[in-house]
Parts: C-alpha cells; sequence; structure tokens
C-alpha cells in the first residue's frame, strides 16, 4: 500500500471541543458533571468568567495542583477562554444533594453564615456576592450548591491557608482568614445537603453593592 492510500484509509478523528475536553472530563466527570469521590468539581454551567479566570489561576500559580498546572502550561489566555466558554454553555441537569452530615447544631450555624454571615468578624454573607439563590452571578461568581462537602472543606482550607490564591484584592482569603474551622465544617455541612433551585443558573444582575472589593469579578474592584 502506498503512502498516500494508508493515508487515505486512516480513521479521520472527531475535531471538537468535545472531543478535546475529554482530558479534563477524566477526573471531572462525564460532560464535567463532578467525579464520584468528592474531590473534583462540577465545572458544567459555571459562568464563563469564573472558569476562565480558575484555569489562568492554575496555570500561573495562584491554584497548586501539579496535575492542573501542568496540562494547563502551554495553553494561551484565547484558549483558555475557549475552554471555559464550552464547559459554561452546558446545561445538564444536576444530583441529588448529598445526605446531611454532621450535628443540626452545625448545620444550624452553616445555615446562619451562609444567609446572614457574622458582622461581628467582618464575615458577609456567602449570598451576598454567590447570589440569593446561591447559584453564582454571571460572569465570574460561582455557585455554591451542588458541590461535594470534602471539595468545599478543602477549598475553604485552602482559601484560610493561602494555598488558594486569586488577583488582588482576593477576597476569599480575607473573608475565609476570618472563619474558624469549626465555621468551615459547618458551612460545608450545609451546603453540600442543599438541593438546586428550579432554575440552576447563575443570576444575570449582579448585587447593587458588593460587601469587599473582589479581584476579578466586574463592579468589584476598586
Amino acid at each position: 500500500m502506498t503512502a498516500s492510500a494508508a493515508a487515505q484509509a486512516a480513521p479521520r478523528v472527531e475535531d471538537s471541543m468535545a472531543q478535546r475536553m475529554q482530558a479534563c472530563t477524566a477526573c471531572h466527570g462525564k460532560e464535567g458533571r463532578a467525579a464520584r469521590d468528592g474531590y473534583y468539581p462540577r465545572i458544567a454551567g459555571k459562568p464563563a468568567g469564573y472558569l476562565y479566570h480558575q484555569l489562568a489561576n492554575f496555570r500561573d500559580g495562584r491554584r497548586h495542583y501539579a496535575l492542573m498546572g501542568e496540562l494547563l502550561a502551554p495553553l494561551s489566555d484565547a484558549y483558555l477562554q475557549e475552554i471555559a466558554a464550552y464547559f459554561a454553555s452546558l446545561d445538564l441537569p444536576y444530583p441529588p444533594p448529598q445526605a446531611p452530615t454532621g450535628s443540626a447544631e452545625e448545620r444550624a450555624r452553616g445555615q446562619r453564615l451562609v444567609l446572614q454571615g457574622d458582622p461581628s468578624r467582618g464575615i458577609p454573607a456567602c449570598a451576598s456576592c454567590h447570589g440569593a439563590a446561591l447559584t453564582g452571578v454571571a460572569p465570574a461568581v460561582p455557585g455554591l450548591l451542588g458541590l461535594p462537602r470534602d471539595y468545599l472543606n478543602g477549598q475553604l482550607g485552602a482559601w484560610r491557608t493561602g494555598q488558594r490564591k486569586a488577583h488582588a484584592p482576593d477576597c476569599m482569603a480575607q473573608i475565609a482568614q476570618r472563619l474558624a474551622p469549626e465555621d468551615i465544617g459547618s458551612l460545608s455541612h450545609w451546603l453540600a445537603a442543599q438541593p438546586l433551585p428550579a432554575n440552576p443558573h447563575p443570576a444575570v444582575e449582579a448585587p447593587s453593592a458588593w460587601p469587599l472589593p473582589c479581584g476579578g469579578v466586574p463592579g468589584a474592584t476598586p
């Protein structure tokens, strides 16, 4: 068989974002719906601006996870934006929430922090930034529902210890450093057990006033 004939006989490989993104779904679950191990989060349907910033943070060393850093190191900003737009466009149903964990008292404490915050410690309500329905705010604030408890624990802990960072002013670092370890446990117990609302999509209207300046969030920067 000649070289040209062999080339013609070679099977064609689909060249689409869905095909390319199989490298992501190996960990993040089919179509980015989240893995079962409770560590890798859902990325399908997250706001595109948020996804782009996290990809850039991994690539540029503000978030630390060697596998993500190595995968993203050679990719340009433009391609990261394509990846973010692809996963943001996926409108897929969410699974049921995790069964409640922790004590009723711990979950009640978490609910208070999520919905009311703690003004005495300068901790705003999670809902004041992440939306009244806790499904996020487009284009750059993620939802807090539909995330595994272990992932929530890990990320809040990383913010608190400085292992996870964002563009200055780093509002989440400021908030997490004001949280006690038991606050983090209470927040993750309550959030992981909450069902998604009938409309699980990020809100399109930003809050009239953000409680803190926050880098990377339009309208919330100094």
